[in-house]
């Protein structure tokens, strides 16, 4: 992770930044964070996962969508990108001719874990998409082959820890039935 030469910024002077690179940052505190790009393997996950989730707002009929690498403002001058987001059409709508940033909070936030990222993804973002009041929360995390799910209840997760052939449990998508080796499973590209 790079920070920028920008010295600091403000979430409105964000959400229109361009510094004519293709390259995505996030804020934080002020500070704009370069992002690396993400591996085929975080790629294919994402993918997945989305194809997944959008599958399943099809057949329940749920007035939602699935965004990748929307904006979430978690903060002042806070802002991250999603791996995944799933957000109401009303959400969206709001945003239709503006910045894919989201100021009120998605029905569930997932993100996939790169190297880089461990500790942004289990401990800064946790502690943000909590404060947001983010009401489901997951980790995919490849490096350790476990999805955690963070359910908010009183203001703080409550994290219940997948593995192998276990099925996801979602509050989001109860009816979700999908085993974390599955998830992994699709990275492969043989």
């Amino acid at each position: 992770m790079v920070t920028t030469p920008v010295t600091s910024i403000t979430f409105e002077e964000y959400l229109t930044y361009d510094d004519g690179n293709d390259f995505h940052y996030e804020l934080v505190d002020g500070k704009l964070e370069l992002m690396n790009p993400p591996t085929i393997e975080h790629f294919l996950i994402a993918k997945f996962l989305e194809q997944l989730l959008d599958a399943e707002i099809k057949r329940c009929g749920s007035p939602w969508l699935t965004f990748r690498e929307s904006g979430v403002r978690t903060g002042i001058n806070k802002s991250r990108l999603t791996d995944l987001c799933v957000v109401t059409v009303e959400q969206a709508r709001e945003l239709l001719n503006a910045s894919a940033v989201f100021e009120s909070p998605p029905l569930l936030i997932v993100e996939v874990v790169s190297p880089e990222s461990v500790k942004r993804d289990y401990r800064h973002k946790r502690s943000e998409y909590a404060a947001l009041e983010v009401f489901e929360y997951w980790i995919v995390d490849p490096l350790q082959e476990k999805l955690s799910v963070l359910l908010l209840e009183d203001g703080f997760y409550e994290e219940t820890v997948f593995t192998a052939t276990q099925q996801i449990i979602s509050r989001t998508f109860p009816e979700l039935a999908i085993a974390v080796d599955q998830i992994f499973t699709a990275s492969n590209l043989s």
